[in-house]
């Protein structure tokens, strides 16, 4: 997780329909996110050659006031994945701008933890690369912490071509992070994420971290009027 410090009128544009921009210590943040889908299934089903698989995808933070308080949560700018299926099938469940696009990654060990990880893909020629090396163990998240911001958000939304939002809800455990020594995010930025972001991902970001991750389940989406 790359995790860049913006200007509030960068996103506010992109926000779906009842919803507002969540933020930490005064700030508010995008994340490019890299992570393998592992013994993936869907409707409970494993789906033959799409249960493995890489995704690369920009995000920032929102929040929802419900029936039982503040729902604290995502919304995705662009979602990467290595099959047309698997894009496919995502757009029309949960509304998201998934992409196809030749994709790898490559993990590298040491004292029996990862050490360093890179995802790396391919467009229009070009190839892509966002990667990290750890600087110690996995620990817990402090409360109270950028970490903490960054990683518990349990709901996802989409704003819908009628005007209206997609509303989704995603269940994990609590993940440990190992903080980042160096960084790197080199990518086709205006082609894949638009001009504003441009500036924003050249520069280094305000924190990398690498999440040990989880079994995770993402519920069927519902519509918000």
């Amino acid at each position: 997780m790359l995790n860049y410090a913006v200007d509030r009128s960068l996103l506010e544009p992109l926000v779906p329909r009842g919803c507002e921009l969540d933020r930490f210590d005064g700030e508010y943040f995008v994340s490019i996110v890299g992570f393998m889908f592992l013994k993936t299934r869907v409707f409970g089903l494993p789906i033959p050659f799409h249960q493995n698989f890489e995704e690369v995808n920009l995000r920032f933070y929102i929040r929802r006031k419900s029936e039982e308080g503040w729902r604290r949560g995502v919304v995705f700018v662009r979602e990467l994945v290595p099959r047309f299926a698997i894009a496919a099938v995502a757009r029309l469940v949960y509304g998201e701008k998934y992409l196809a696009l030749p994709m790898s990654h490559e993990l590298k060990f040491g004292m029996e933890q990862v050490a360093a990880v890179s995802y790396s893909w391919t467009h229009a020629g070009r190839r892509n690369e966002m990667s990290l090396v750890t600087a110690g163990p996995a620990e817990e998240i402090a409360e109270g912490s950028a970490e903490e911001f960054i990683t518990e958000h349990y709901w996802g939304y989409a704003a819908r071509r009628d005007g209206g939002t997609t509303e989704y809800q995603v269940a994990h455990p609590r993940w440990r992070v190992a903080q980042a020594c160096e960084s790197s995010f080199d990518a086709d930025v205006a082609e894949l994420y638009g001009d504003a972001f441009v500036s924003v991902l050249s520069n280094p970001p305000a924190s990398a971290f690498l999440a040990d991750g989880s079994p995770v389940q993402v519920f069927t989406g519902s519509s918000l009027s």
